[in-house]
């Protein structure tokens, strides 16, 4: 049975849907099985990352409404053997409903190692699907006031959903924005800003922006992609420090 995972965020913009795929294509590295599920009805990206979008016919809400089968709604990815994507609905009037998400994941859980939840920003309809099967939750943010209050709000939304397990990803950080910014002394006051105990920082990294865009893997020696590895490593069990200077 494989481990749920929601990756989830206070705001829009923060980079969220590049680091489930990242993520997941590190896991791959890992030897690891993986399923992403676009929970973004209406602006789904992940199809467009992971170069399936020309071949997409089916989505998540044709499963649950039993037109499609897993084997036609379910698309590997050609450049990442190991990793599938489940693609979001084209329109937000089809997201799948709690209760059913529920039981399609715990089903389709029983056949990867991982499944990546990819949640929509904010906390409406879209984010409780998201959330409803989720055993643990990555909240993204970066490292401002505005986007901390916002992931503040996730995780009181999230224990109201039952994920109680929870870990903080701060994402494209650079130590030279943070300290200009001033906005926090430290990495302990962002942690306490959010409320939420660290898993990993992702460093500020192009490469990750331009993988996404073109619809490729980023290089394996990019900053983002090596943090992401890390990531991938703490997921496990591993202690691996977080290597990220300020």
């Amino acid at each position: 049975m494989g481990v749920v995972t929601v990756i989830t965020s206070g705001k829009g913009g923060v980079g969220k849907s590049t680091l489930t795929t990242g993520l997941g294509l590190a896991l791959v590295r890992r030897g690891r099985r993986v399923l992403l599920i676009d929970g973004d009805a209406g602006l789904s990206s992940l199809d467009h990352m992971l170069g399936v979008s020309e071949r997409q016919v089916f989505n998540i809400a044709d499963m649950a409404a039993g037109e499609a089968d897993p084997s036609q709604a379910i698309y590997p990815c050609e450049w990442a053997e190991g990793l599938f994507l489940l693609p979001a609905p084209g329109r937000e009037e089809d997201i799948v409903s709690p209760e059913i998400m529920k039981r399609m994941v715990s089903v389709l859980s029983r056949y990867y190692d991982h499944v990546l939840i990819d949640c929509p920003a904010g906390v409406g309809s879209g984010f409780m699907s998201a959330v409803a099967s989720a055993q643990r939750a990555l909240v993204v943010s970066t490292p401002d006031p505005v986007c901390l209050r916002d992931c503040n709000k996730t995780r009181i939304a999230l224990e109201y959903a039952g994920v109680r397990s929870q870990r903080l990803v701060v994402n494209r950080f650079s130590g030279k924005s943070f300290r200009n910014l001033g906005a926090y002394r430290d990495l302990d006051a962002v942690i306490d800003a959010s409320g939420i105990r660290l898993i990993a920082i992702v460093p500020e990294d192009a490469a990750l922006a331009v993988a996404g865009a073109s619809g490729s893997p980023a290089p394996l020696k990019s900053a983002g992609t090596m943090a992401l590895g890390r990531l991938a490593a703490r997921l496990e069990g591993e202690q691996v420090p977080l290597a990220v200077r300020v």
